[in-house]
């Protein structure tokens, strides 16, 4: 193994006290591109231009040209292959192993979706391209929000929002305008103490107030609490059923009675849906607005920042003010997909069928154009921007574009052939599986003689997750959850999420989703007994220390927090 470095123990399986130099990549320090390459190199040189030069001056103002060329790197191509794959190496990545970070759902992305979102129809589509020619994308964006209303239960959907946290901002912003059409000013919207920290970040962001409600014995809201604080300042409650501890709320039919007996609304927050799909659906529990996250339920790469996508659901009372556009289907020539917009600019409506469990209005067919011979009539897809629709319809007091175009589409890809690879039963199987991974590694970790030391938070079963606390094992192993963590990725396997929620004490949140196998779930809780077992003959040093095998070692955290390095002087 060469010299030993001080302190550095090999992961779990070796003998106490053994010990390793740096990895290859511990001694290799990361380098940005701009590091990189030498003046003139090049990875690709255009041809003599063939074409009459044009004048910039013509083409751009000065004002807008640069002074000198961007100091960009000049590197060959393998010189760039290497750094971006060299880069993704020194990054945990689900192929490459377990990743049970809790409210996460970081489940395995079946490679036939990747295929759909690459074909170039998909990929190489242009968001402008005109609607004749973009018929297949926005059928599948149709039947996309028909299949989300089905699984949320409620008949409207927009496709728009960029990811979780965007279509929690969008149901928020939809609840004040509902409140605000009907003259009130309400203020306050309710947050369980185990709400994801997206709950009252985005609350705030819409300029209403944050109002926290307690958690009960078991884990779910504590009904005496909502009561003293639901009243006719109250614009929503946000929930997750099953929420952050992995206890659904029992009590979710008295929840809505209360929170729409005072006016409000009931937001649902769809993070955990991973663990109902085709079980149960939020509009049947009484939710008015739902948000999805595609890139976690239904199978997207995510993490990182992106790419996500998190489409909202909502009912027939908040569906005037849904962004816009969203897709229709109009019964009609396929030549003219455009008319009805026209139609409605100038005052006109249009027939249409709007996505959302089927039942937003027939389509009715459009007569063909002065002169042109008569001909079967076609559904035709078109995306209505809420100008012609009447009374309360869909979007007719809209709160307005929340992007840039149409959503993710790559997305709306992926999803929409996961959807169709599994189908409704496939979706409650997979639910089910989630639900019974989950218990089953609760349960591994029981027989393992690790709940002395990480005992479940709340309740003896649990959903599609559940949550210890590392309180015992703190002050009997004086090991933290942070040290157990670490010391995980020795083991080959990505940490859980730590300290969430916040009240439970050194939380470890597990979430081992319903595409990991028996083996892998046994191979954990092994790994998690056989950390506890070294900390308890040898002491806590060896995972305080952790870890000492990944690229880099234990980065000081809070420093990193309060001290951020956002950007890096040019070489």
């Amino acid at each position: 193994m060469g010299d030993a470095a001080p302190g550095m123990a090999v992961p779990g399986g070796a003998a106490p006290g053994t010990v390793i130099a740096e990895t290859p990549q511990q001694r290799d320090r990361a380098k940005t591109i701009f590091e990189k390459g030498a003046p003139g190199r090049r990875a690709f040189v255009c041809p003599e231009l063939d074409v009459p030069p044009v004048d910039p001056e013509t083409l751009l103002p000065a004002r807008h040209r640069r002074a000198e060329p961007p100091r960009l790197p000049e590197c060959s191509e393998p010189e760039i292959v290497r750094h971006y794959v060299g880069i993704s190496k020194r990054n945990f990545d689900l192929d490459s192993g377990f990743y049970p970070l809790g409210s996460c759902t970081m489940k395995h992305n079946p490679r036939l979706h990747e295929r759909a979102a690459a074909l170039a129809g998909h990929a190489r589509l242009h968001p402008l391209q005109d609607l004749p020619r973009a018929q297949g994308a926005l059928e599948l964006m149709w039947r996309l929000q028909g299949a989300l209303a089905e699984i949320a239960g409620l008949p409207y959907v927009s496709l728009q929002p960029s990811a979780g946290s965007h279509g929690e901002l969008a149901g928020v912003l939809l609840t004040r305008a509902y409140h605000e059409s009907r003259g009130e000013t309400r203020v306050k919207v309710l947050t369980p103490d185990t709400a994801h920290g997206t709950n009252p970040a985005t609350v705030t962001m819409a300029g209403l107030q944050v109002v926290k409600l307690a958690t009960d014995a078991h884990g779910g809201i504590d009904l005496d609490d909502l009561r003293s604080k639901a009243d006719t300042d109250v614009a929503c409650l946000m929930l997750t059923n099953p929420n952050t501890l992995g206890v659904f709320d029992q009590n979710i039919e008295t929840i809505a009675q209360v929170v729409h007996g005072v006016g409000a609304t009931l937001y649902y927050d769809g993070a955990n849906l991973n663990a109902v799909m085709g079980l149960s659906r939020p509009g049947d529990m009484g939710f008015d607005i739902v948000h999805y996250n595609l890139h976690k339920s239904f199978t997207q790469p995510h993490g990182g920042g992106g790419p996500g996508s998190g489409p909202i659901a909502v009912s027939e009372r908040i569906a005037p003010f849904l962004p816009v556009p969203f897709v229709v289907r109009r019964d009609g020539a396929n030549d003219a997909p455009n008319a009805a917009t026209r139609a409605r600019a100038s005052g006109g409506g249009g027939e249409e069928q709007s996505a959302g469990a089927g039942a937003n209005g027939a389509g009715s067919a459009q007569s063909p154009a002065d002169g042109a011979a008569a001909r079967p009539a076609q559904p035709m897809f078109d995306l209505d921007y809420g100008g012609g629709a009447q009374g309360d319809g869909p979007g007719s007091q809209t709160i307005g574009r929340l992007r840039g175009f149409h959503g993710n589409y790559g997305c709306c890809v992926r999803a929409y052939a996961y959807i169709c690879s599994l189908g409704a039963d496939g979706l409650r199987d997979a639910s089910e599986t989630a639900v019974l991974n989950a218990n089953y590694l609760l349960a591994r970790l029981r027989e393992a003689e690790v709940a002395e030391y990480l005992p479940l938070a709340y309740g003896e079963l649990c959903m599609h997750e559940f949550v210890l606390s590392g309180g015992p094992m703190k002050r009997e192993l004086g090991l933290k959850t942070l040290d157990l963590a670490k010391r995980l990725l020795d083991h080959g396997f990505h940490p859980p999420t730590v300290y969430f929620p916040l009240l439970v004490e050194e939380a470890l949140m597990v979430e081992p989703t319903e595409t990991e196998t028996r083996e892998t779930l046994d191979a954990f809780a092994e790994a998690i007994a056989q950390i506890l077992r070294e900390a308890a003959a040898d002491g806590p040093e060896v995972a305080r220390g952790a870890p000492y095998t990944t690229p880099v070692r234990r980065l000081d955290e809070v420093a990193a927090a309060k001290r951020a390095v956002i950007r890096q002087a040019l070489p």
